[in-house]
């Protein structure tokens, strides 16, 4: 059965909740990881990878809005503590002293990773009927998966 915010136990806010705000630490990460490469790629393909990379974190910053706010709709607290998100997060810090090809490879596993977690944030909102999340993680994944894909391209 279909159900909106307001019609999802307790319980099955709270999972849901948990499973967004891992989203969110990792999409913060993923972001900053982003930001990070684009200030500090150089060589060959610094132009086209410096676009990419802000892409990337342009729609990466506009996306923890959204599944925070999707948190709040669901009655939780988003998590807003850089801390908090690092200690959570699958994705790791990068100090970004990297190669331009270093750089496309951690960017490429960031988004994989942010796919899957968005894949089983999607699947536990289905569980739970909440086809409104289930939505949103579903858009989110394809367009990690999409990013993973032009990166990866340039280390063919």
């Amino acid at each position: 059965m279909t159900q909106t915010a307001a019609d999802l136990s307790p319980s099955a806010q709270d999972a849901i909740c948990e499973a967004l705000n891992q989203s969110v630490a990792e999409t913060a990460v993923t972001t900053m990881l982003a930001q990070n490469f684009h200030w500090n790629v150089t060589g060959m393909a610094f132009g086209p990878l410096h676009a990419l990379f802000q892409e990337i974190y342009e729609d990466h910053f506009v996306a923890q809005d959204d599944l925070a706010e999707r948190v709040k709709a669901l009655g939780g607290h988003a998590e807003g503590m850089l801390a908090g998100m690092l200690k959570r997060s699958k994705v790791a810090e990068h100090d970004g002293h990297a190669s331009d090809k270093d750089m496309i490879a951690a960017m490429v596993e960031a988004q994989k990773t942010l796919a899957a977690t968005l894949a089983q944030a999607g699947a536990l909102a289905a569980e739970h009927g909440d086809t409104l999340t289930e939505d949103l993680c579903i858009a989110r994944g394809q367009t990690h998966e999409k990013f993973a894909w032009l990166l990866g391209a340039h280390l063919r």
